[in-house]
């Protein structure tokens, strides 16, 4: 794939976000520039300075020390469903992984540290400090900023739970930018598995997801800055005042711990739904008579939808259709599922296969919408209206952006 390709690629894939803008006039061409200018320094920083990639990685370590640390919460209340060891062996093809006991839980976890981060005037401080440089940077306010600087280690639901006081004041456009942010990456936790699914197939496959999660996050702002634009922030944030604070370190704790069942509780119904509706889409459609041979499904409708930006983002020709597939699946699934499937196709070149490997980083799925709705509508009540309205919109946001990854990497490698 060439560098001109690539940029057109680039260049294309804006340009979808410009027809789903809705307000062109008020585009930032600020936030916009800097947001892929980022997006491409960081590709060529962490892709050519083996440094950075290190320091990276250590970063990523301290998620897994929170993760460990979850793990043991869970494990003593739920036992091995909870990730304690298993009181029995474990034979033939199967996983103790349960979601609702193993994944989830974090947002307990994430909750009350931010509480009690917060308390102590910590929050206050990093949210500070990322205002002044991402204002003069990309012209973000520093809410936005941190919440997306960190979900490259933790979840679309746990970095907004970190600023979760600015929530209510935030610009419809900078909300969407949050969201869109949490789509186009993945959760640190995820890491280590999708890098240990694609090792056999893809050299370095670890540094490869950490470089799609750390470039993914100026993708999205630049998306999100042309589909529901904001202005540029050109002055400091208004310091924030909170009503009734903890009075001491214990209460804010058990303050967050409370707002997280609440959270956790909108997550989890949120996902059944959701997840249940499409199964009920695809049960719909593959009632209707088979099409060139096979059952209909939202999986295969979405195929031929991306077959054109498969070609786009420089699959190779003979990939195509079953770049397009699991592209589709990702979608309509999510990104383990189509991880796992890249990792069987041996047919797949390997420069398809990493550039695959950029384009399928990230939660934008239906699963992960209901994760976002359930997640942000429970931490801002006052917000929900604006987080339904503009959910799907995240969703493409994020597809759009993980699309401009892959492009970018095609050009680069």
């Amino acid at each position: 794939m060439s560098l001109i390709h690539g940029c057109f690629a680039l260049v294309v894939l804006l340009g979808v976000a410009g027809l789903l803008s809705e307000n062109r006039r008020a585009i930032s061409p600020r936030i916009v520039v800097a947001g892929v200018a980022l997006q491409v320094g960081l590709a060529i920083l962490l892709l050519k300075v083996p440094a950075a990639s290190a320091a990276m990685a250590w970063l990523a370590g301290g998620v897994g020390a929170l993760d460990r640390a979850t793990e043991a919460g869970t494990g003593f209340v739920f036992g091995y469903v909870g990730g304690a060891p298993l009181p029995f062996d474990l034979n033939g093809k199967g996983s103790t992984l349960v979601l609702a006991f193993r994944v989830f839980p974090m947002i307990l976890v994430v909750c009350a540290l931010a509480s009690l981060l917060f308390h102590w005037g910590v929050l206050q401080r990093v949210v500070a400090g990322m205002a002044l440089v991402l204002r003069r940077a990309l012209g973000v306010g520093g809410a936005l900023g941190t919440g997306a600087a960190v979900n490259v280690f933790v979840g679309m639901i746990e970095s907004p739970i970190l600023v979760r006081p600015y929530l209510a004041n935030m610009h419809r456009g900078e909300l969407f930018s949050l969201m869109s942010v949490g789509m186009a990456g993945i959760a640190g936790t995820v890491m280590a598995i999708y890098g240990h699914i694609l090792s056999p197939v893809v050299p370095d496959s670890f540094a490869h997801i950490l470089t799609a999660a750390l470039i993914s996050a100026p993708a999205a702002i630049a998306v999100a800055a042309i589909m529901v634009p904001f202005p540029a922030k050109t002055e400091p944030d208004t310091p924030l005042v909170v009503a009734d604070p903890p009075r001491n370190a214990l209460e804010a704790i058990s303050r967050g711990t409370s707002d997280g069942i609440v959270i956790l509780a909108n997550v989890l119904a949120s996902i059944v739904v959701l997840l249940s509706l499409v199964a009920l889409a695809n049960s719909a459609l593959g009632a209707l008579p088979d099409f060139l041979g096979a059952p209909l499904s939202l999986q295969r409708l979405l195929s031929w939808l991306f077959l054109p930006f498969a070609w786009l983002i420089g699959i190779e020709p003979a990939d195509l259709a079953t770049s397009a597939k699991l592209l589709g699946e990702k979608t309509v699934l999510n990104e383990f599922v189509a991880f796992l499937d890249l990792a069987r196709e041996s047919a797949l070149s390997p420069r398809s296969r990493l550039i695959l490997t950029y384009a399928l980083c990230g939660f934008a799925n239906f699963g992960s919408l209901g994760i976002m709705v359930g997640g942000l509508s429970a931490m801002a009540p006052e917000r929900k209206r604006d987080v339904i309205a503009m959910g799907f919109r995240a969703m493409i946001a994020g597809t759009l952006a993980s699309l401009m990854d892959g492009a970018l990497i095609g050009a680069l490698t």
